[in-house]
């Protein structure tokens, strides 16, 4: 992996992680650090997912791997609202 590709993956990251945290309400609390960390864990869980179901070429820096990276965050976000028992506080 060179800079480029390094650079290229924490701005999906970031992108997934900022659109994941104003879907669940989460973005109050997050800064863009934390953002950029669920975006990559969300790029790993949904590229998992999507796989699992049979979805191919989740690699690159495109729309459909934000996608992909963006609904793993958001399936993140959701367990851990779930596990710590935390509602979303209002915008």
């Amino acid at each position: 992996m060179d800079q480029m590709d390094f650079v290229a993956w924490l701005v999906a990251g970031a992108i997934a992680g900022w659109l994941a945290g104003k879907v669940m309400g989460t973005s109050r609390q997050q800064g863009l650090l934390l953002d950029i960390v669920v975006g990559i864990a969300g790029a790993l869980i949904g590229g998992f997912l999507f796989n699992q179901f049979g979805a191919d070429d989740t690699t690159g820096f495109n729309i459909w791997s934000i996608f992909v990276a963006f609904t793993g965050a958001v399936v993140l976000l959701g367990v851990i609202r779930l596990v710590s028992g935390r509602r979303k506080l209002p915008n």
